[in-house]
Order: structure tokens, then C-alpha cells, then sequence
């Protein structure tokens, strides 16, 4: 379980996070959405004790990150996708990982099994297209066979195929009982995914509910998610009916 509490980070004149609060209940996918620069990549880092909160706290199963004996066996997570040393091969990167961890070196065969990169294990990681090098992060996450997960768009650079897969590979882990947040821009994928959803914008918490409840009386997930969050939007575009060819 991960349980944050008035969480702010605030990075020179920026407040990116703002007196945040949430709870990510385990067996089940927990949706994480928000606008472009709303906090949600930075809300990770704090999770994952990658950048300390300005004020309030962040849990992970009652301890903070840094607390965990062994963090890979606890909490695992997908933040960027290129994060292994281009010139290890995948199996050498996850077994160095194991072995910093006290993770069984049988792990790094399970996963590449798992994330569908046996056959490529012993290639140089460097060489991997962005959707294989989000699989090796994936496949990393999942090494030390944690109870808490986190991903962030895992889905970038895999084809229909590969987003399908990361569909039903998080609904497993949480009917497995795991903690499982994910983060991504892909709202329609979300409604497919997820059972749970908390929505922020500006740093600052605009829904914790079901995906039930926010989709209630046939709208749209994507109808609710422009709704909550259209004060809080980075961007705002101008609607196609008010172009006007100028005279």
C-alpha cells in the first residue's frame, strides 16, 4: 500500500506538487491522470524517494522508501525506460541487479520470460528500440517479485500487441493482491485498465474515486477527465469551430 500525506516539492519559483494525499490500495489498478505538468512524474519520484517532499510524507507498506532493507524485493517501478548501461546486455543488467538486491539470479530468466525478451537477452541493451527497452525496465521492476508496483507510461514504443499486454499484465499483478500504480496519458487505454483513478492537476488532488463512479450516467472517461481537469489544463488549444478564416 502507499499512503501519501500532504505531500508539496517545489523546485525554485514552481510548485509542482501541492499539499497532496492519496492512498493506493492493493488488488487493484490505480489510475494516475493528470495534465501535462500537473505533478504526476514528480509525485512518483517522491514515492520513490528520488527527490525528498518539501513537506508531508509518503509510505510505502508504513516505511519510507528509504527505510526498506531491500527496496528491489518491495517496491518496483518503471520511471524512464532507458535507464540500464547501453553496453550490458539485458541478462547481465538484471543480474547485477539481483545481485546488489539478494534477488535469486533464477529471477532474471523469470522475467525476461515474463516481458517477452529471452531470445534478445544477451544483445547489448543499447541497442534496443525504445518498446524493448520498455520491457527491460519492466522486466527490472518486477526482479525482486515486489508487493508494490509503479509505472510511468509504460506503454511508450510498444505496437497493439505490446499495449495489450501491459493491459493484462497489470490486472494479473493486481489480482495477484500487488499494489499497482500506473501512470499514463492514454486515457482510453486507462478506462480499459483501470479500477481506480486519481486525477491531479497544478499539484493538487481533483479526484480519488472508481473509474465506476467517474463514468457514471454514460459519459466518457475522457468526458469526465476534460471536465475535472479543464481549469487545470497546461495547454488549451482552440476548439476547431472557432477558426475563422480572416476575410
Amino acid at each position: 500500500m502507499i499512503e501519501a500525506r500532504g505531500l508539496s516539492k517545489r523546485y525554485g519559483p514552481t510548485l509542482a506538487v501541492d499539499g497532496l494525499g492519496f492512498d493506493v490500495r492493493p488488488g487493484a489498478v490505480t489510475g494516475f491522470l493528470g495534465p501535462n505538468g500537473s505533478g504526476k512524474s514528480t509525485t512518483m519520484r517522491l514515492i520513490m524517494g528520488l527527490d525528498r517532499p518539501d513537506e508531508g510524507t509518503v509510505r510505502i507498506d508504513g516505511r519510507a522508501y528509504h527505510q526498506l532493507p531491500w527496496p528491489l524485493r518491495e517496491v518496483g517501478a518503471l520511471l524512464e525506460a532507458r535507464t540500464h548501461h547501453p553496453g550490458r546486455s539485458a541478462e547481465k543488467h538484471l543480474a547485477a541487479l539481483a545481485a546488489a538486491n539478494g534477488i535469486p539470479r533464477s529471477r532474471v530468466g523469470a522475467v525476461l520470460d515474463t516481458v517477452g525478451l529471452t531470445e534478445v537477452a544477451r544483445k547489448r541493451a543499447g541497442g534496443f528500440s525504445l518498446g524493448m527497452a520498455q520491457r527491460l525496465g519492466i522486466a527490472a521492476a518486477l526482479l525482486g517479485d515486489p508487493g508494490v508496483l509503479l509505472f510511468d507510461e509504460p506503454v511508450n514504443g510498444l505496437d497493439p500487441q505490446g499495449v495489450r499486454w501491459i493491459r493484462d499484465l497489470m490486472k494479473s499483478l493486481a489480482a495477484e493482491g500487488r499494489t499497482v500504480l500506473l501512470s499514463s496519458h492514454l486515457i482510453s487505454e486507462m478506462a480499459l485498465t483501470a479500477d481506480h483513478l486519481i486525477v491531479i492537476g497544478q499539484g493538487r488532488l481533483l479526484a480519488d474515486t472508481s473509474v465506476a463512479e467517474l463514468t457514471a450516467g454514460g459519459r466518457s472517461l475522457e468526458e469526465a477527465f476534460f471536465a475535472i481537469t479543464g481549469s487545470s489544463a497546461e495547454y488549451r488549444g482552440v476548439a476547431p469551430a472557432e477558426h475563422r478564416r480572416q476575410p
